[in-house]
């Protein structure tokens, strides 16, 4: 699809005279003030001032359009199409009920887009960076055939699925990855600043220390002659492994093969990428997209690049004319499951509903797991906290309590 130059919209405040020559004023959204006092003059008012609203140094950008927006924005453009209210008021009415001032302006100039004459499919393909090409594709077969509404209802459902799966694995990763920095920067803390008082008493001891406090003393004072290095080298490690992730594409796929095999997290993460899988692929195909087309457009859309070749190397297949389950068993990283409920699907000439029926089957897997694993690793970072701080407070009265029972 050819790229388009997109008019920048903008607020612009206004003043005027409505038709009993009472002075009005309000604000504006368009790309040009000229536009502005047409659209007022439109609706009876006099335009006698229209000046660019001008932004306060301190004013905030707004919240950031996340996916979960383009969720609920699609959403209720469904339901406004289901209600059977036009394409251009449904926008005016969705906009008007945003909190998010960026999104508001967002479907506000697709809105103009569309009331221009370009086609919804176009108007969001301007904007590649919230609608990505299976999202206007199949808005764009919703067009074409017809049934738009059914279209963003499909959309809407795969939009809502997806995010809720991805914020549901986050949540399971977010959680103890922040409990574990807390523990290491509390650890850091004990060591750089307690640790050295308790050292400056055992001085005055003149008895042999424990080799367990020996050892934390000596940790302490490494940390304290090169924290700066260890900072700068756990900033330059973080740094250099997403510049690999995101330049090499060996690396890449590595990190996502081994992201596979790995223990625990690896399950949950190939579930989540055949219940994504299952998802477009169903969505696609039951837009009437032809499935080898279908498949291109799921090999993007599953988030690991080792599926991604999977789904590439069984479009290839299926376009020379091999069967869609045969080929997944043949790529051999899609379970026994999905294989046998797509070859129901193709046989029965319901591949859509089957595909459905396998992404529940394993977003339900992913939902039971996650929920496994966030009531294991809570005793498991209580347990490493108390090692961590525990033993540092150990190591530091043990001196102590010999000291007692020596006396």
């Amino acid at each position: 699809m050819a790229k388009v130059a997109v008019e920048k919209t903008a607020v612009f405040v206004w003043e005027g005279k409505d038709r009993r020559g009472h002075k009005t004023q309000g604000e504006a959204t368009s790309t040009s003030s000229a536009l502005v006092k047409a659209q007022l003059r439109k609706q009876g008012i006099n335009p006698t001032r229209v000046k660019k609203k001008s932004a306060s140094l301190f004013a905030s950008k707004g919240k950031k359009i996340t996916p979960f927006d383009i969720a609920v924005f699609t959403r209720q453009m469904a339901t406004m199409m289901k209600a059977g209210v036009p394409l251009v008021q449904s926008f005016d009415i969705v906009a008007d009920g945003l909190e998010n001032e960026n999104l508001r302006n967002l479907v506000l100039e697709i809105k103009h887009e569309v009331a221009s004459g370009n086609s919804f499919a176009g108007a969001l393909a301007k904007h590649p960076r919230y609608f990505d090409d299976l999202f206007c594709n199949l808005v764009d077969s919703g067009e074409k055939s017809g049934a738009l509404e059914s279209m963003l209802d499909r959309l809407a459902m795969y939009l809502e699925k997806t995010e809720t799966l991805k914020k549901k694995i986050k949540k399971a990763m977010t959680y103890p990855i922040a409990v574990l920095c807390i523990a290491f920067i509390v650890t850091g803390i004990l060591l750089i600043k307690v640790v050295p008082q308790f050292q400056e008493i055992f001085q005055g001891f003149g008895a042999d220390l424990p080799a367990f406090t020996l050892m934390v003393i000596a940790l302490s004072e490494a940390i304290q002659e090169s924290w700066y290095y260890i900072v700068a080298g756990l900033a330059l490690i973080i740094f250099a492994f997403k510049e690999a992730k995101v330049r090499s594409k060996a690396f890449a796929e590595s990190l996502d093969r081994g992201i596979l095999k790995a223990p625990i997290v690896g399950p949950i993460l190939h579930n989540a990428a055949v219940a994504r899988f299952a998802r477009v692929l169903s969505t696609t195909f039951a837009a009437g997209v032809p499935l080898v087309d279908a498949l291109e457009s799921v090999a993007g859309a599953t988030g690991n690049s080792v599926f991604s070749k999977a789904v590439l190397k069984i479009r290839d297949d299926v376009s020379a004319g091999t069967q869609l389950q045969y080929s997944m068993k043949q790529a051999d990283i899609f379970p026994a499951m999905a294989i046998q409920l797509t070859s129901i699907g193709e046989e029965s000439g319901a591949l859509d509903d089957m595909l459905g029926k396998v992404a529940d089957h394993y977003e339900a897997e992913v939902d039971d797991a996650v929920d496994n694993l966030t009531a294991l690793m809570e005793p498991m970072i209580m347990a490493v906290l108390g090692v961590l701080v525990g033993g540092l407070i150990v190591a530091m009265y043990l001196p102590i309590f010999q000291l007692g029972q020596a006396v």
